[in-house]
């Protein structure tokens, strides 16, 4: 089908880390996590885009009405949007959770109001909107041998991959005048000044906060990886791989913090291909 062409050219392009797991998935699954990628892509696009803040809330808006007409069943292949008929053929062959895209929607708007986080139990409300609900999107087309615990799981690797994707854009995201670290911990560190320079806030512990943050993101890898054994050899293979590379990630900034002030941190291509294929063999990395 063309549209879910499309949606495989979308991923390839843009999906820097997601692709390198996907590409693991046999062919019905690895097509419908595509359609999957391709429109939560198109809802960061709008988010993160040059639009008017009024365009974005319309098109954010058109995006729930598309989501409407795919839970209703009224979206045919004749439609001009490929995006919206891959994932409709992909929500008719997986129980995708199509009401997770909701979440994601509820996020990015939470974005656009510029909403600032005073304590990590708010931050989570973000982090399980723009991520977790990747996670629960994610388990609708593997399955799962326990569907609720699964869900659950894939929701707190959600997190522990967005507080990675957190601290590795802190110097990015100050830059545009967004800073989503709690402000409770901002304030324990000394770093109230914000990340808008290559060097620590002066006299703050940014050494501390990043540990602190890192440790913290630790502790949700370990506890969401709990997913792996209830997924099927290839699955789990996809889920490793992807969660093996922000894992990675994030101990590359624990072990140097202040590379976050200087760009943001990534892995080579050679190193993704080698922990998307320890994921094939039954690894974590």
């Amino acid at each position: 089908m063309a549209a879910y062409r499309y949606c495989e050219a979308v991923t390839a392009l843009q999906a820097r880390n997601f692709s390198y797991g996907i590409r693991l998935l046999p062919e019905p699954k690895r097509l419908a996590m595509s359609a999957l990628y391709a429109l939560a892509r198109r809802v960061d696009d709008i988010g993160d885009g040059e639009l008017a803040a009024d365009r974005k809330k319309e098109q954010l808006l058109a995006t729930r009405a598309l989501l409407d007409e795919i839970r209703a069943g009224s979206v045919t292949e004749e439609d001009t949007d490929p995006i919206k008929v891959a994932l409709a053929d992909a929500a008719r062959r997986f129980p995708i959770p199509l009401d997770a895209f909701d979440e994601l929607i509820d996020g990015v708007e939470m974005d656009l109001r510029g909403e600032e986080y005073q304590t990590f139990e708010d931050l989570k409300v973000y982090c399980r909107c723009v991520a977790g609900s990747i996670g629960r999107l994610s388990l609708g087309v593997y399955g799962c041998e326990d569907p609720k615990r699964g869900a659950e799981y894939a929701d707190t690797l959600g997190l522990a991959l967005q507080l990675t994707n957190i601290l590795r854009d802190l110097r990015e995201d100050a830059g545009n005048g967004r800073t989503y670290l709690p402000a409770e911990d901002l304030a324990r560190f000394g770093c109230e000044q914000g990340f808008a320079q290559s060097t620590p806030p002066a006299g703050a512990d940014f050494t501390g906060l990043i540990a602190f943050e890192a440790a913290r993101a630790q502790g949700y890898f370990e506890e969401g990886l709990r997913l792996l054994p209830m997924l099927d050899r290839r699955s789990r293979a996809c889920t490793a791989a992807m969660a093996g590379i922000y894992h990675r990630l994030l101990g590359r900034i624990a072990a140097e913090p202040e590379s976050v002030l200087r760009g943001r941190v990534s892995l080579p291509g050679w190193e993704k291909a080698y922990v998307a294929l320890s994921g094939l063999a039954g690894g974590r990395s």
